[in-house]
């Protein structure tokens, strides 16, 4: 089957719908109903980590699939839910229902248009359920108002330190000392995308092991510096070059797949 999608740019900006007029993105849906939404938190990753990370690293993996495929990439979803994270100073959180319907509108508002096909690019944990459930109660929401996307209109979730090839890479980098948060993979693509953090890096103590997750007063005293069973100092901007390559390229075939499927 050939590709439905656009088809590669050589600049990330010609993919950028806040760089798009309106009639810009009338002409693109004559050719492409895809779009990409990139979602993360702004939470606490550690006494090292950039609060920004979950962010940082979704867009910046959006805008090379976006690169790659020609897909339009929207502006990215940079407050997600951090509840748990809430004992640490500067995260800032939505609470699920609230992510929720955030996401549920901005769903909604793409359909209106025309668009057909909603990939999102995940950049924490934190965010699967309620995405999830966002994707089911938009397609109730398209369904029972009519729209005339409502046959073809689908979402995927696209967790891009899930993806096999990162994963493995991670575990092949850092073995057990990757953990669950505020992980080496996450902190070495900052790291890339932003050089001035890795002034910002320094041995650390051992972490807490990772284990379960409750509110934010339980977090904090299970995992002291928010760091979990992780060691970010094993982190290199050269890892997250090719944790970004190895990101791009899984997703952008999911993406592909996505498009094409019925």
């Amino acid at each position: 089957m050939p590709s439905l999608l656009p088809g590669p740019v050589k600049s990330v900006d010609s993919i950028r719908l806040a760089l798009f007029t309106w009639p810009e993105v009338e002409v693109y849906l004559k050719t492409s109903k895809a779009v990409i939404l990139p979602i993360g938190s702004t939470e606490q990753h550690g006494p090292t980590g950039a609060i920004g990370t979950d962010a940082l690293t979704a867009e910046a993996v959006a805008l090379e699939v976006g690169r790659r495929t020609g897909v339009l990439v929207t502006p990215s979803q940079s407050f997600g839910m951090a509840e748990h994270h809430l004992g640490f100073a500067g995260t800032m959180s939505l609470q699920p229902s609230t992510l929720l319907a955030v996401l549920h509108d901005i769903f909604l508002s793409l359909a209106s248009h025309g668009f057909e096909r909603i990939f999102v690019i995940n950049g924490h944990g934190g965010n699967i359920a309620t995405a999830k459930a966002a994707f089911a109660q938009v397609y109730k929401t398209i369904s029972s108002r009519d729209l005339p996307v409502a046959e073809k209109f689908q979402c995927k979730l696209a967790n891009w330190f899930m993806a096999g090839s990162v994963f493995n890479a991670a575990k092949e980098l850092y073995g057990d000392k990757e953990g669950q948060h505020a992980t080496p993979s996450e902190i070495a693509l900052t790291l890339f995308l932003e050089p001035t953090l890795v002034a910002k890096q320094y041995p650390l103590p051992e972490a807490a092991p990772a284990g379960p997750i409750y509110g934010a007063n339980d977090f904090r005293k299970r995992y002291p510096d928010g760091r979990m069973g992780s060691d970010p100092f094993l982190a290199k901007p050269e890892h997250g070059a090719t944790l970004l390559e190895k990101a791009a390229l899984a997703l952008s075939d999911d993406l592909g797949k996505f498009v094409s499927s019925k």
